[in-house]
């Protein structure tokens, strides 16, 4: 058979310029997506033919939906080919350094390995990957990544990739390509959102089937004729519903040895005869049975191994399984080739066109053959020198040798965990569970491995339905339902974020665990920390005391050290006095790497549990231990946690220079482990309600978990509370914010930990005053006062004064307000606190002005403006200068400060950052107190100096 004319791009010019377009202005992140068929590979590949010789380096790697343990194996195949873009070692990033076990084809222009992280720290191992793909391709760029058929990638590599879309290098042009109904989470082709980045040229491209002109213009060009018939076409169309690889395959099907459509006749008599042959709707299936029936015997066997084989393989491989015995020659090879049923593919291996192709063919081979084609397919890989245990277990199953499958995919699973692909292993031990011809004998212990993976490896969302399943069997021993159930309930807790569903999963396996006291005491502790969840303090209080009981009953040197840690964190996240000397019985020199990590462990948590206390000199002195320690014990883990409880320690100790952009990083970074980003949500909200961003403020407080009930992490939902409280008063919603505060109060009532309430208790008491609820107001203030009695919390002591303050000067007490509020900035500069400090000092010289003391409130007033000022509260600072305004004394002078760009005064500088937020020039007068007038003029001066015509035009000055 002759085969038809090469095939050009058709209908897809407006397609192939928005490609192209991303491509070559980086950075850019490309999505392509369409069903199977569609011509998405054949639209990537005419836009990177386009490109001229030489500019950019183009790097391809495809996802399989059969692969062998490999971590981030796509991205990776298409790095192997770098090397010609890389500078010399000297000039790379030592972190790509990490690179050398996984690329060895440029082990030579790598810099040297740096130390492996722990094997049980996968997180650590993985991000530092991340950072050095990242670095590698910094180095290599120009350089445009294609990353084929996202629909099967592993988690590990859309997590890789959507760690490079968050902020790509300045040189790269990343193009994804993927069918929206094949992806694991629909419509999230990198499993969670994409968030298009500033500055990064974004693209959807989605192909639709082609219409019926389309399909007319694809048809004549593989036929070579200029003119076919609009009733073939629309026919044709109809048939193949447009999918360019069904035409093309079905066109095929229908031409002669010369290329010509094989019925007799001229013009639209041949097409007539041809359509008369497809009466029926011509599906690719019966497209492809044509095909076949032209092939010998021979040929046709050599081609029913190809489908068999799934993947592409080699002459020999296919050789063999085609036939019992002998290789024959090459000629039933050459035969599938020149049909087009088969094209050769690099490395000298022979495959289909499309998975279509295989699938169809696969389907037409009947079943008893299918079979004994697996069976071969299955003694034929075993005796390779390095067996493919997944394409083992996979042809185990279909040829019907399920104790084969069961050892295969077992060993396959095992390798791939040890090679560090926990999502190839956790995908593989998914597959065997859900599929009942798995032996029931074999369940439990695949069960129990898929639950130890799962809660030490990433986000992996179909293993809890998959385990909540396997716990309703009755298949399982109490011993293993309770392990596999505690490990589901770590999982839901830090992976899923679902802390309320994972605490029920962990409290329901304590029964299975009672022969298990070291497990038990596991659950226990963790239970017992208080800040989730909705029992009270005295349950978490039993929890701990039963979890200390049973570790006296296990010798475990690192099971002790665990529950002992989470001893230390609990008595300091209740403001205990004892915590301080409990945390100096920590073992910090232990001889046991296992126990220095769970003493890492603890020190990160001390550093959170300190911070809404206000000790924030012991946090950082519990940071910098945490960090050094687990750095020596080889426990990276926790320094991820330091970093985030770090920004919520910088923004209270008003180190907020570069602040943002560190918590918006944390945020993109970490998309996988949501309790990780809750303190950079709190953190970027309230940066934003002082800078007077109302929106952001709004999104990123309910970002931190308000709303998640007993799954909120309380001392950040509490504070978080608070901000929108103060929200809401701003903007006049008296309503909202009195049941925000109603909402939030209760939930700390019933936990019974009042040191946390030290930034929530203040804006509630505010609310209620605000609503003439005197009684509640000072009630709230009582139970406050007794509940945070008696603890070391420097942070809630002073909000309590503030909150006296406030009471008193709605009853008319304004010496005792005034003496309220100076305790509370006392207290505030000594933690210290320089935003509190100056918020309590703006309402000491409230009071002060109501008692007629215009000059010392004038002054108290400044100082806090330039407190605030220096900061960068832009909010807060313009309303004290509008209430110096006010009170007759004119604003401070301000400190000359050198604005790049423009050369914009500090004003300017503020109104041109509100107006790149897209805010009207009346939202600005408010913002920033201004009248209206004043602002126009503003906005005028900052078009003229930056040179633009148009507001839209203005760019958010660094």
């Amino acid at each position: 058979m002759t085969s038809p004319a090469p095939l050009s791009l058709v209908g897809r010019d407006t397609q192939l310029r928005a490609l192209l377009d991303a491509i070559t202005s980086p950075p850019a992140v490309a999505l392509v997506q369409g069903e199977a068929g569609i011509g998405k590979t054949r639209l990537v590949r005419a836009a990177v033919e386009l490109l001229p010789d030489g500019e950019r380096t183009v790097l391809v790697g495809h996802c399989h939906q059969l692969r062998e343990p490999f971590p981030y194996g796509p991205v990776f195949d298409a790095l192997r080919h770098a090397a010609p873009a890389l500078p010399g070692r000297s000039a790379l990033n030592p972190v790509t350094g990490a690179l050398r076990g996984y690329l060895p084809e440029l082990a030579e222009h790598l810099p040297p390995s740096p130390p492996p992280p722990p094997v049980d720290d996968p997180r650590a191992e993985r991000h530092r990957l991340f950072r050095a793909v990242h670095a590698l391709l910094s180095a290599a760029g120009p350089v445009v990544l294609v990353v084929e058929d996202l629909h099967w990638a592993d988690d590990g590599t859309r997590d890789l990739l959507r760690f490079l879309t968050d902020q790509p290098p300045a040189g790269l042009a990343l193009v994804v390509t993927f069918r929206r109904e094949g992806l694991p989470v629909p419509e999230l082709p990198f499993g969670h959102a994409y968030r298009h980045p500033q500055g990064v040229n974004s693209e959807v491209v989605a192909l639709a089937p082609l219409d019926v002109e389309g399909v007319r213009r694809m048809a004549g060009t593989l036929l070579g004729r200029a003119e076919l018939s609009a009733s073939f076409a629309a026919m044709l169309h109809e048939h193949t519903a447009g999918v360019p690889f069904v035409v093309e395959e079905v066109v095929r099907s229908l031409i002669d040895d010369a290329g010509r459509l094989s019925d007799p006749g001229e013009g639209g008599e041949a097409e007539q005869a041809a359509l008369d042959r497809i009466a029926v709707p011509l599906l690719l299936r019966e497209a492809m049975a044509e095909q076949l029936a032209g092939l010998s015997a021979d040929a046709l066997r050599a081609v029913h191994a190809a489908a068999v084989l799934k993947l592409p393989a080699d002459e020999p491989l296919i050789a063999t399984v085609s036939r019992v015995s002998g290789v024959s020659d090459d000629m039933e090879l050459r035969e599938a080739l020149k049909a087009g049923v088969l094209l050769e593919q690099p490395d000298g291996q022979y495959g289909f066109r499309h998975a279509l192709a295989q699938q169809a063919v696969y389907d037409s081979i009947p079943g008893p053959d299918r079979r004994l084609l697996h069976g071969r397919a299955m003694a034929a890989l075993a005796a390779l020198e390095q067996p493919p245990l997944v394409q083992l277990a996979y042809h185990a199953r279909r040829a019907g040798d399920f104790d084969a499958w069961r050892r295969h995919g077992g060993a396959a699973a095992e390798q791939a965990a040890a090679l560090g692909d926990v999502p190839l292993a956790v995908e593989l031990l998914e597959g065997m569970l859900a599929d009942p011809k798995l032996p029931r004998d074999a369940r439990g212990p695949f069960a129990l491995q898929l639950s130890r993976l799962a809660a030490v490896g990433l986000s992996h969302r179909r293993v809890a339905r998959l385990l909540r399943h396997l716990m309703s069997d009755d298949f399982l021993s109490p011993e293993v339902r309770g392990e596999a159930r505690l490990n589901l309930g770590v999982l839901l807790s830090n992976q899923a974020g679902a802390i309320a569903e994972g605490r029920q999963e962990v409290l329901a396996a304590l029964p299975d665990l009672a022969n298990r006291p070291g497990m038990a005491a596991r659950g226990l502790a963790l239970l017992a920390i208080p800040a989730w969840g909705g029992e009270p303090i005295a349950t978490h209080q039993k929890w701990m005391d039963q979890a200390e009981s049973l570790v006296v009953a296990d010798e475990d040197v690192e099971l002790a050290a665990t529950v002992h840690a989470n001893k230390v964190a609990f008595t300091m996240l209740v403001g205990s006095p004892e915590a301080f000397a409990l945390a100096d019985t920590l073992p910090d020199n232990h001889p046991s790497a296992g126990v220095r990590r769970q003493v890492a462990r603890a020190y990160s948590n001390l550093c959170d549990a300190a911070i809404p206390l206000g000790h924030y000199a012991a946090a950082g002195r519990y940071a910098r231990l945490g960090r050094r320690i687990a750095e020596e014990s080889g426990a990276m883990y926790p320094v991820y946690l330091v970093e985030m409880s770090s920004i919520r320690l910088d923004w209270l100790t008003g180190r907020w220079e570069g602040l943002r952009e560190r918590a918006v990083a944390a945020v993109e970074i970490m998309p996988e482990a949501p309790l990780l980003g809750v303190d950079a949500q709190l953190v970027l909200g309230m940066l934003a309600l002082a800078r007077g961003e109302w929106e952001e403020a709004g999104l990123r407080l309910e970002a931190t978990g308000v709303r998640a009930g007993d799954s909120a992490f309380l001392p950040v939902a509490a504070t978080a509370s608070g901000g929108l409280i103060e929200l809401g008063l701003i903007h006049g919603r008296l309503e909202a914010a009195l049941a925000e505060a109603g909402g939030a109060v209760a939930r700390l009532r019933r936990k019974g930990v009042w040191v946390w309430g030290d930034q929530l208790v203040p804006p509630a008491v505010g609310a209620l005053l605000t609503a003439g609820r005197r009684e509640e107001a000072a009630e709230l203030a009582a139970e406050f006062a007794e509940g945070i009695e008696g603890r070391d919390a420097p942070s809630a002591m002073a909000a309590l004064e503030v909150v006296r303050g406030e009471l008193a000067r709605d009853a008319g007490r304004l010496e005792e307000a005034v003496a309220c509020h100076g305790r509370a900035r006392a207290a505030y500069e000594a933690m210290p606190r320089p935003y509190g400090a100056a918020r309590a000092a703006e309402a000491e010289a409230a009071a002060l002005l109501e008692l007629g003391d215009r000059e010392e409130a004038a002054r108290i007033v400044a100082d806090a403006a330039e407190r605030y000022a220096t900061l960068g509260a832009t909010h807060d600072a313009a309303r004290c200068r509008h209430k110096l305004r006010q009170i007759g004394v004119g604003a401070p002078p301000r400190k000359a400060r050198k604005a790049p760009g423009g050369g914009l005064s500090p004003r300017e500088r503020e109104v041109a950052g509100l107006v790149a937020q897209g805010r009207t020039n009346r939202e600005i007068a408010e913002v920033l107190f201004l009248s209206r007038r004043t602002v126009d003029t503003h906005v005028a001066k900052v078009l003229q100096k930056l040179g633009v015509r148009s507001r839209n035009d203005v760019i958010l000055p660094s």
